[in-house]
């Protein structure tokens, strides 16, 4: 088994039994709220979730609700989210919250941004400033955003073969960062009853020599969980499938594993079957607002599709969801998504998040 760096800090926060299947069944606690793992966490990148309420999120049957560091720190600015009580209080979700540190920017504005060994410089979007962000800075922002979890700051590569070179360096880089982040996090903790857990990040793109280095170096620190970044940026899915498959025997079974921006169903059953307990996506909200949905057995349709067009069905008779019990007919829906109206995208979007949190249920 995995050597801990302490596993005796995460018994109060994290407790769940390891079957024989692969599969574990836990619970997270988080303030005053007990989360059952696996579980699904919506991404609510500048605070909500793209185009419904916290009350229609929570009906999916979510627990933690995912925000953005580098987003929030855009608009509204981390001093009024902390002025307004944190993430969970500005936002009306009164729940667990979980803070991405703002390294997935350094992957997806690779146009905007100059990495550094002190941290990166991005380009402000709206208007062109500079802006840094450090490892230090990362913790700073997530304590004042008020997050239950939050996220060590990262090096993610592309895993295009023109960028694999880097691939060691972004590793080496992300382990140096942690160790700050950690550091940083440990003074920023200093009097707080209630301290944000702080998960460490393992990367290596493709490279199981890189990932298992990672993971060994992550689990030697002192973080609460164990994130696994980098995957599901391109890769084809018997890659990541592969890769979660020989990480399997390699976690920390004390620590909660999370598998960060995964939330297609085939391969949430997979990681789930391989020691996941979190994961998060836009994937479900995104298709929804685009028309498509998951029907039982991971059956992806888009009802922009003609043969929508006069079905008076319901969505499917085998969801719990809103959308499904409320009767909506998929001919209705089909008209909403086919001339725009945004709410045609909400009423997919619960459904969809519902989906996801219902194969997490299915494990518990």
């Amino acid at each position: 088994m995995p050597k801990s760096s302490d596993s005796k800090q995460t018994k109060s926060f994290f407790a769940c039994d390891n079957l024989p299947s692969g599969v574990r069944t836990g619970t997270l606690a988080l303030s005053d709220v007990k989360v059952s793992t696996p579980t699904f966490m919506p991404v609510a990148t500048r605070g909500t979730a793209k185009g419904l309420t916290v009350e229609q999120v929570r009906s999916t049957g979510a627990k933690i609700l995912l925000g953005n560091t580098y987003h929030l720190y855009l608009s509204p600015g981390p001093e009024l989210v902390a002025k307004a009580g944190g993430l969970a209080n500005f936002s009306h979700w009164q729940g667990p919250t979980l803070t991405d540190s703002g390294g997935f920017q350094v992957f997806s504005l690779a146009n905007m941004r100059k990495i550094t060994e002190e941290g990166v410089e991005f380009a402000n979007p709206d208007n062109g400033d500079k802006i840094k962000l450090t490892p230090e800075t990362a913790m700073q922002i997530q304590h004042d955003l008020g997050a239950n979890i939050i996220m060590a700051f990262d090096d993610v590569v592309s895993l295009d073969p023109k960028h694999r070179h880097r691939t060691e360096e972004a590793v080496e880089r992300t382990h140096r960062w942690l160790e700050r982040c950690v550091a940083e996090h440990k003074k920023l903790s200093k009097g707080k009853a209630n301290p944000p857990k702080l998960f460490g990040i393992a990367q290596g793109g493709l490279d199981k020599r890189l990932r298992q280095k990672s993971l060994e170096f992550i689990q030697s620190q002192p973080v609460d969980g164990v994130a696994i970044g980098g995957l599901s940026v391109g890769e084809a899915r018997a890659d990541m499938h592969e890769m979660l498959e020989f990480m399997a025997p390699l976690y920390d079974s004390q620590r909660p594993h999370y598998l960060m921006g995964v939330g297609h169903p085939t391969d949430m059953r997979f990681a789930i079957e391989h020691g996941i307990d979190m994961f998060d996506c836009v994937l479900p909200t995104r298709n929804g607002r685009h028309g498509t949905i998951w029907l039982e057995g991971d059956v992806q349709v888009n009802l922009k599709k003609a043969t929508f067009a006069s079905d008076l069905n319901r969505l499917d008779d085998s969801c719990d969801c809103y959308t499904c019990e409320s009767g909506y007919s998929r001919a209705y829906l089909h008209h909403l998504i086919k001339v725009g109206e945004s709410t045609g995208g909400t009423l997919l979007s619960i459904h969809n998040l519902r989906y996801l949190q219902r194969i997490c249920e299915s494990y518990q």
